[in-house]
């Protein structure tokens, strides 16, 4: 069967065939942004992968976070841990039951972390930092 003209080809295997369709590079601009962010999600999306693509996929991981520290940041300075917490949620599309999810608690708890009737504990530090790439300290303002 022929493939149609805008069917994305399958994705090479190895992590040297990968490369050869796309060298990992310091992400320049917002079209090398965008195509990185592409393959990415295609990667994700394919379901279990083959160790080269688990190491091609963590390569393209850091250049798009590194390039979105640079270009994309969030000034967080002027807020404080609660008020950044809900930016970082609202950056991410996410409410209050979401973020009860994240920290592996009831989804109703979410809405009393939001409301500084609960303190969060250093996992769930530990937690916000990871799903958000910032460092824990930026909750406890």
């Amino acid at each position: 069967m022929p493939r149609t003209r805008n069917a994305p080809r399958k994705l090479p295997r190895s992590f040297k065939d990968l490369v050869g369709r796309m060298p990992p590079q310091a992400i320049m601009d917002d079209v090398h942004y965008r195509n990185t962010l592409e393959m990415i999600d295609r990667l994700m999306a394919a379901g279990k992968l083959t160790k080269g693509q688990e190491v091609y996929l963590e390569t393209l991981v850091q250049l798009v976070q590194a390039y979105e520290a640079k270009h994309h940041a969030i000034d967080t300075a002027d807020l404080g841990g609660i008020a950044a917490l809900r930016q970082l949620l609202a950056d991410n599309d996410m409410n209050a039951s979401d973020l009860g999810r994240l920290l592996g608690v009831h989804p109703s708890m979410g809405s009393k972390i939001l409301k500084g009737q609960r303190s969060l504990t250093v996992e769930q530090l530990r937690t916000l930092a990871d799903r958000f790439k910032v460092r824990p300290e930026l909750f406890m303002k």
